[in-house]
């Protein structure tokens, strides 16, 4: 017996003595699942990209169609440049400035992250992540200079409002030394966005369009879409890639991504359901333009929200915002302002409602918590706090754009020649044609 033991011990070293070194070298742990849902994620998140082009492009008239397109596709490029140079840095780096913006040498080009791990995840890939998020904020703005602006004057354009607007903002609110990251007992509630990008973009477009002016004849000369079909495909890419967009955001792969995943479908569902009781009601049918503006609002409404409310505050919530939101496409034309594809109506407003609103539907489980860390919390405190977060947004980007556009201007010049205008962005400017067709 004690010869058995003998042997098996000494095979066992044997074994052991004969495994190379490297097998218990220490190795940062990657948590492989959640590690591939964020890869996921961010394929998703850039899934996105073109489908707002598709959505944007279909929209505008035949004779714009190919520039439209541009504004979403270049950013991929410009934004993306921008982000692995200084981007990451200047939003997730140490606060500077009195914590108005960040900066680390390490995130300078990414230099510093090669081998870095993070809760399990490769930082390269959080970095990605959160890349695609700044690629399309400013694309979406280009929904409210459609047909009328220079594509250098654009460029320009949304290289100076990466820089002086969604990177403060974005540290201000997701960054750990953030300052509205740390308002009140839980900071700023926007999982995924809700003030950050779709806010800020639409404050951003309402300021661009009253300072662009209309399109030359808007609105007593008709302007209809070329392609709804292409609008309803890309309204379909956006609420696919709004998975990856919301419950990406959790950083994990777990019961908050399965609770904000479930939020975001039951969201939009009812914003398109709602907008599409509207127009029966008012007009005795349901149009595709109408049900995809209603996808659109049930999924900005929800995208700060989905990590705190209930499937019920979803569904409130995704009604409310296709109510609201159908009555600030109407106020446009009463205002007189031309926010061309309805950037600031829909994104700007329906976020809004859900960055304000999320406060009175946060599950109880959160609240507890909350109200156990700071002794009393209540959900009129964090109203307060999102209130806060809210006027910040508007501020920075309402002024910050202002200034953007007067450079713009006064440089590379944003708005397009009369002339140029009627022939059409795809012509003048990219001298080609989206369907092979000359007439608009």
């Amino acid at each position: 017996m004690q010869l058995k033991i003998s042997k098996i011990i000494l095979s066992a070293t044997g074994l052991f003595l004969g495994v190379p070194k490297f097998v218990f070298a220490a190795e940062p742990f990657i948590d492989t699942g959640t590690t591939a849902w964020m890869l996921t994620s961010t394929a998703l998140v850039l899934l996105m990209v073109p489908g707002l082009a598709m959505f944007y492009g279909g929209l505008v008239r035949t004779k714009n169609v190919l520039g439209t397109m541009m504004h979403s596709f270049v950013a991929m490029a410009i934004i993306g440049v921008l982000w692995t140079v200084c981007g990451y840095s200047l939003t997730f780096g140490n606060s500077i400035w009195g914590g108005f913006i960040g900066w680390s040498d390490d995130y300078f080009f990414l230099k510093g992250i090669d081998d870095t791990i993070i809760n399990g995840v490769p930082e390269y890939v959080l970095a990605m992540f959160q890349g695609k998020f700044a690629i399309i904020t400013p694309a979406l703005i280009s929904g409210a200079l459609a047909e009328r602006v220079y594509f250098r004057g654009y460029c320009l354009f949304i290289v100076l409002w990466f820089l002086a607007i969604y990177c403060p903002l974005c540290h201000w609110v997701w960054a750990s030394d953030g300052w509205l990251f740390n308002a009140g007992a839980a900071g700023v509630i926007d999982l995924a966005g809700g003030l950050v990008i779709h806010v800020s973009a639409g404050i951003s477009a309402l300021v661009v369009a009253v300072f662009l002016g209309k399109r030359k004849g808007y609105p007593k000369t008709t302007m209809q879409p070329n392609n709804l079909v292409m609008t309803m495909m890309g309204a379909g890419l956006l609420w696919v890639g709004w998975f990856g967009f919301n419950a990406g955001s959790t950083v994990q792969s777990g019961l908050d991504t399965a609770r904000a995943l479930t939020m975001t479908q039951v969201s939009a569902a009812s914003g398109a359901l709602t907008w599409m009781v509207i127009e029966s009601i008012i007009f005795k049918k349901a149009t595709s333009l109408g049900f995809v503006s209603g996808i659109l609002a049930g999924l900005v409404v929800i995208t700060p929200a989905a990590g705190v409310v209930l499937p019920y505050g979803a569904l409130i919530l995704g009604a409310l915002s296709s109510m609201v939101c159908y009555a600030a496409l109407n106020m446009k034309a009463r205002l007189g302002y031309d926010d061309s594809l309805d950037c600031f109506g829909i994104h700007g407003v329906g976020s809004g409602l859900g960055v304000l609103l999320l406060s009175f539907f946060i599950r109880d489980s959160w609240m507890t918590s909350a109200s156990a860390a700071a002794g009393g919390w209540t959900a009129m405190n964090q109203f307060m706090v999102q209130l806060t977060g809210m006027g910040a947004t508007i501020a920075l980007a309402g002024i910050g754009t202002i200034v953007i556009c007067v450079i713009v201007e006064k440089t590379v010049r944003f708005r397009l020649d009369e002339e140029e205008e009627v022939v059409g962005l795809d012509q003048s400017l990219h001298g080609e044609h989206g369907y092979g067709l000359v007439n608009p």
